[in-house]
C-alpha cells in the first residue's frame, strides 16, 4: 500500500471524479420503467438477463425452506442464535415508546410512535452470501413492531437462494422471500407486481445498480440509506501490533474492488511493517484477487505529525467503520465526532462488528457519517404529533395565533382561530 502525507491523501481525495454514472442511471431507469410497466413480466425477463436464470416462480418455496435448513450445519445454526441474541439485546434498547404530557389549563401534548406496516429487505447475492445482513435488518425491525417483513435476494446459478440466508430467515420467522436481485428487485418493492407487494420502505445493501435505484425510487418508497463501497479507517500507533491491523485492512478489501482501506499511523515504522504484513498475509487468502486489486485503487497508509492531525483526518473522512488501535482509546473518543461505528483498542476488530458483538452494521458510507447514523429500532417506526387543547387554553392562545396568521397574510388561519371564539 502506498504511504503517504494528509495532504497527499486530501489531494488525491478532491480529485477524484464525483460525478454520477450517467450511464448507470439511465439502465436503472429503465429498469425501474419496465417493472412498473410489466410487472412479474420483468422480473423474469431481468433474472434471466442479469443472473442467467429462467425461474419457474419468484418466491421460495416451503420445500427449499426445508432443503437450506438441511444443507446448512448445525455449527453455522449456533454461531447465527449467538449473534441473533447478541443483536436482539443491543436493538431492545433502541426501541420508543409514545409520550405525553399535560400543562395547566388542559392542554395535553405529545407523540405517537407508530411502527411501518411493510419492510422489504434487501440482501445482496453477487460475490458472496449474506445471512448476518438479515439479522442486522430484520432484528431491528421486528424490535420496532413491524407487522410484515419480507426479503429479497439474487437467485444461485441453480436457481435457488442461498442456504444460509434461508436458515437465517427461517431462524428470524421470515417465511416470504423473492428470488430476485438488482434495481429491479427494489423497483418491485417500491411500486409492486402482481406477486410482489409494494413496501414502506425498503433497507439493505447492494451493488451499484441497488443503490441508484434505491436513490430514484426514495420519495415514492422510505429507504434506509444509498449505501456505497465498504470502508474500514485504522488509527495506528506503536501500541498496535502490525499483523493485527494488516489483518484488519484486508478483512474489509476483500468485500469488493471498490472497498477503501486506510491505516492512519503516528509511526513510521508501523506503517512499513504493516505493509510488509499485507504482503505475507494476502497470499494466504481465497479472495486475493480482490483484494489485491482494491488496495491498489483505494488502500492508503497515512502518515500523520501527532494525534490531533490524526483526529483531523478522520473526521474529514468521516469512516464507515474506524479502529483506534492507539494506547488508551476511551480516553481520546471525545475527539471522534464522525464515524459510523467505533472499535476500540487491539482485541475490537471490525468483523467483530460485522456478525456478532450486537451493534448494527449497516452503516454510513462515503462521508456521511457527518450526518446519519447506523441502521437502528429507530428506522422502522414513525412519529405523529398530538395537540390537544381545551377551549380555556385555545382562548388565551388566540391573538397570538391570529397575529402572526396576519402577519403571514394566512387570514383563513386567523379566521380558523376566530370563529371558534365568536361561537362561545
Amino acid at each position: 500500500m502506498e504511504v503517504i502525507t494528509t495532504e497527499a491523501f486530501l489531494q488525491q481525495k478532491n480529485t477524484r471524479s464525483t460525478q454520477l454514472d450517467v450511464q448507470l442511471d439511465d439502465v436503472v431507469q429503465e429498469i425501474i420503467r419496465e417493472v412498473r410497466e410489466k410487472g412479474d413480466r420483468a422480473l423474469y425477463y431481468y433474472t434471466e438477463a442479469f443472473d442467467s436464470v429462467n425461474l419457474e416462480n419468484l418466491i421460495v418455496s416451503e420445500k427449499e425452506f426445508k432443503e437450506a435448513n438441511e444443507l446448512v450445519t448445525d455449527d453455522f445454526l449456533s454461531a447465527l442464535k449467538q449473534a441473533k441474541s447478541n443483536i436482539k439485546d443491543f436493538h431492545e434498547a433502541q426501541k420508543e415508546k409514545s409520550w405525553f404530557y399535560t400543562k395547566p389549563d388542559g392542554i395535553m401534548l405529545g407523540q405517537k410512535v407508530t411502527p411501518l406496516e411493510r419492510v422489504g429487505v434487501y440482501i445482496p447475492g453477487g460475490k458472496a452470501a449474506y445471512p448476518s445482513t438479515a439479522l442486522m435488518n430484520i432484528i431491528p425491525a421486528q424490535l420496532a413492531g413491524v407487522e410484515e417483513i419480507v426479503i429479497t435476494t439474487p437467485p444461485q446459478p441453480n436457481g435457488k437462494v442461498n442456504p444460509y440466508v434461508l436458515a437465517a430467515a427461517n431462524e428470524l420467522g421470515i417465511q416470504t422471500v423473492y428470488k430476485i436481485g438488482g434495481a429491479q428487485a427494489i423497483a418491485a418493492l417500491a411500486y409492486g407486481t402482481e406477486t410482489i407487494k409494494k413496501v414502506a420502505k425498503i433497507v439493505g445493501p447492494g451493488n451499484a445498480y441497488v443503490a441508484r435505484a434505491k436513490k430514484w425510487v426514495y420519495g415514492d418508497v422510505a429507504i434506509d440509506m444509498i449505501a456505497g463501497p465498504s470502508e474500514i479507517c485504522i488509527f495506528a500507533d506503536k501500541s498496535a501490533p502490525p499483523s493485527y491491523i494488516a489483518a484488519d485492512l484486508l478483512s474489509q478489501a476483500e468485500h469488493d474492488e471498490s472497498a477503501t482501506s486506510i491505516c492512519i499511523t503516528t509511526d513510521r515504522e508501523v506503517a512499513n511493517k504493516v505493509n510488509s504484513e499485507i504482503e505475507k498475509q494476502v497470499q494466504q487468502l481465497e479472495r486475493k484477487d480482490i483484494i489485491q486489486k482494491s488496495l491498489e485503487l483505494n488502500g492508503r497508509i497515512i502518515l500523520v505529525n501527532d494525534l490531533s492531525e490524526g483526529f483531523q483526518l478522520i473526521n474529514s473522512i468521516a469512516p464507515e467503520h474506524l479502529q483506534l488501535m492507539i494506547e488508551n482509546p476511551m480516553d481520546n473518543l471525545h475527539a471522534i465526532k464522525h464515524a459510523g461505528a467505533i472499535f476500540l483498542g487491539n482485541y475490537s476488530p471490525e468483523p467483530l462488528g460485522d456478525y456478532f458483538a450486537g451493534p448494527n452494521h449497516t452503516l454510513p458510507t462515503n462521508g456521511t457519517a457527518k450526518f446519519s447514523s447506523p441502521l437502528g429500532v429507530y428506522d422502522f417506526v414513525k412519529r405523529s404529533s398530538i395537540i390537544n387543547y381545551s377551549s380555556s387554553a385555545l382562548d388565551k392562545a388566540t391573538n397570538s395565533i391570529i397575529k402572526l396568521a396576519n402577519t403571514e397574510g394566512l387570514t383563513a388561519h386567523a379566521n380558523s382561530i376566530e370563529i371558534r371564539k365568536e361561537k362561545r
